[in-house]
């Protein structure tokens, strides 16, 4: 019986700094995942830490990683050609196949964008499945920002708006200034065939659930990546359980009628 706990070795292709605390891994894996799914990220004698994938590719794995603690910290030293363990992919992600044929409103806060970094390259390459694709980029700042190369490719074949919390004092970036909540109340949003598909800081996702749903939006048609710490990734040590529901098993992403009102278990 293959041991569910056992890791696999996987080297650094590549390091890229994102922002003061976040940095992306190109790991060289291939491996079949779906967008909103995670791995569980070690190095020998540190720790382990669930991190979401941030691409979509059958050539290689990419982790875009916030420094919060001992592992990300230590995995922030990390180089090109350094080796580090993982086990996975863990977890339900966006369900991109059922999907097809609908307008994605993709929502995202801070590193919760990485996440949805693997969403947008699913729709790249499967572009002409989905209609209208209008993505919402929140930031605290302009030095926050992340995937500044992708942006621009991102604007030429989607409606993109993006938004940074403080003003800045000089930037090349096309962004509006406030919370990434008000440019989506502003916005004429259609409920019509569209989804909704969010990560970010728990107080955001609560405040744009309400705007969407003032605009008509149903709870089935709002999908969420749920924050909770997850240890064991394969839903045996209870600590990221939801309503009954594990994150690590039955999510991360969940659908919103799935976990509204929850409380922790």
């Amino acid at each position: 019986m293959k041991n569910p706990y056992l890791p696999r070795e996987a080297k650094v292709i590549s390091f890229k700094r994102e922002s003061s605390d976040n940095f992306t891994l190109r790991l060289n894996l291939k491996m079949k995942h779906e967008p909103g799914q995670f791995l569980q990220v070690s190095l020998p004698g540190i720790g382990e830490a669930p991190i979401s994938f941030a691409s979509y590719s059958d050539k290689h794995v990419e982790l875009s990683i916030h420094e919060v603690g001992n592992v990300t910290n230590a995995l922030a030293k990390l180089k090109k050609g350094d080796k580090l363990l993982v086990r996975g992919p863990y977890g339900k992600g966006y369900p991109m196949e059922e999907l097809k044929g609908k307008n994605l409103i993709i929502m995202g806060g801070g590193c919760g964008v990485a996440p949805l970094k693997g969403v947008i390259e699913y729709v790249e390459k499967f572009k002409k499945d989905f209609d209208d694709i209008i993505l919402f980029l929140g930031f605290r700042s302009v030095d926050d920002i992340l995937f500044k190369d992708h942006l621009s490719k991102w604007k030429k074949k989607f409606c993109v708006n993006t938004s940074v919390d403080k003003r800045p004092v000089k930037t090349c970036f096309d962004v509006k200034v406030g919370f990434i909540t008000k440019l989506i109340e502003k916005s004429r949003l259609k409920s019509e065939n569209s989804v909704a598909l969010m990560c970010g800081p728990p107080i955001m996702i609560n405040f744009i659930i309400k705007i969407l749903k003032d605009k008509g939006f149903k709870d089935n048609q709002i999908f969420v990546s749920a924050e909770r710490m997850m240890n064991c990734g394969i839903g045996i040590c209870g600590h990221c359980m939801i309503h009954g529901k594990y994150t690590c098993r039955d999510g991360p992403v969940f659908r919103y009628d799935e976990i509204k009102d929850y409380q922790n278990d």
